[in-house]
């Protein structure tokens, strides 16, 4: 019912400040220009869903494998006692809780091609529990929180266009983001507890947060000690080994079990194609609606209007210029990636501004995007208090990446 009120405002803002831009400053191509967005996005959300086809058909395969072979089984029981007391409606070594952590763990390396079908795959699950099939449980929302959180600890994409685009040291943006988006997880899991009356105050949850606080120390303390210029191919390598070794494992536990580990593949990567399809209407939906709120110039009066408050308070008003990062990282990756890439252009790589894009583009996920494809893959219509507890963890990474960056590098 959010999205819904959501998609309907993104229509009526772009078509009330077209006709404004059109009647009192004369642009004539305002409306051409919206229009013209319609088309192009649409079309850009069948090529999304076309190219996950072959990504989904790959990893719901290898799922499969893990499935039968029992791997899955095996990373249940090891997290039945974190994940009973964050997902209670989910039974002790069901298949969900095995497919939420590659999903998560996928996600916190940066590799978002395989974290996609992960989590198509832990929502299909989550569904065969759910008791109304069109409205989110509770379950679904507070994996789909921590995902929206984007919890990342290699974004190695991001020290890729910095690198491009001529940044001295690429990587000096990696300790920032990782505060960012850990806050932002943190955030977000609390948002949703309160609302589903989950207590933290648990043994088990306690320390697990300390065990990964201490974990993320570790890697901030190894990647800290290397060298600069080495930083990111340490990363990407490390992020590579990583993803093999989880096909490799998974393959493993098919022919460990003596099972068939071909045909299982192609079993499961028949639904990949399938899912692929189920998501198009609803990524045309959020995709189009995006685009006609950026083609109308709606984010750019709200980009001069928050300006002009802060300059009226006399704050310092250094961050502003990245903050459309920051508003469309919710709404569209590729549109805060092209935001991104334009600001450190605009401003310079090294730039303030340049700096605090990159650590927004990182600190969070596209909740609205994550939110129409993983519920849109499940037939889920009535999201509850998802989008809240979403744009809740959002805001923290976003005045967390704001507070890390004036400590960094202001």
């Amino acid at each position: 019912m959010v999205l819904n009120y959501i998609w309907i405002a993104f229509f009526i803002i772009a078509f009330v400040v077209a006709l404004v831009k059109l009647i009192f400053f004369g642009d004539t191509q305002v409306f051409t220009d919206i229009m013209n967005s319609t088309f192009s996005s649409s079309k850009t959300a069948f090529d999304i869903s076309l190219g996950l086809t072959g990504i989904l058909s790959l990893w719901l395969g290898i799922m499969k494998i893990g499935e039968q072979g029992g791997l899955i089984n095996v990373l249940s029981r090891w997290l039945s006692p974190l994940f009973c007391k964050l997902f209670p409606g989910i039974p002790k070594g069901h298949p969900a809780m095995g497919a939420m952590f590659m999903n998560i763990s996928a996600n916190m390396l940066g590799l978002d091609n395989a974290a996609t079908p992960l989590g198509l795959k832990a929502m299909k699950e989550l569904q065969e529990l759910n008791p109304d099939k069109k409205t989110a449980s509770n379950p679904m929302i507070m994996f789909l929180v921590i995902n929206t959180a984007g919890l990342t600890l290699i974004p190695v994409s991001i020290m890729v266009y910095r690198a491009q685009l001529g940044a001295a040291q690429p990587t000096d943006i990696f300790v920032p983001i990782m505060i960012s988006t850990f806050s932002a997880a943190i955030v977000g899991v609390i948002a949703a507890s309160l609302f589903q009356g989950i207590n933290l105050f648990n043994k088990t949850i306690l320390a697990f947060i300390g065990a990964i606080s201490a974990f993320i120390g570790g890697v901030i303390f190894l990647f800290s000690v290397l060298p600069k210029e080495v930083m990111g191919t340490y990363s990407t390598v490390f992020a590579n080994i990583f993803l093999f070794s989880v096909i490799l494992i998974f393959l493993y536990s098919g022919i460990r079990k003596k099972i068939n580990v071909y045909e299982t593949f192609v079993e499961g990567a028949k639904e990949g194609f399938s899912t692929a399809v189920r998501i198009i209407p609803y990524l045309v939906a959020i995709l189009v609606g995006v685009a006609v709120f950026r083609a109308s110039g709606a984010m750019d009066f709200i980009i001069q209007g928050i300006e002009y408050v802060f300059k009226l308070s006399g704050m310092d008003t250094s961050f502003v210029g990245g903050l459309p990062v920051a508003l469309m990282k919710p709404l569209s990756g590729s549109g805060a990636r092209g935001l991104m890439v334009d600001a450190m252009t605009t401003y310079g790589a090294d730039s303030f501004v340049g700096r605090l894009s990159c650590i927004f583009q990182g600190s969070t996920d596209t909740t609205f995007y994550v939110l129409a494809v993983y519920f849109g893959s499940v037939g889920i219509r009535k999201t509850r208090h998802a989008v809240t507890c979403g744009l809740i963890a959002d805001l923290a990474g976003v005045i967390t990446a704001i507070s890390v960056c004036y400590l960094f590098f202001h």
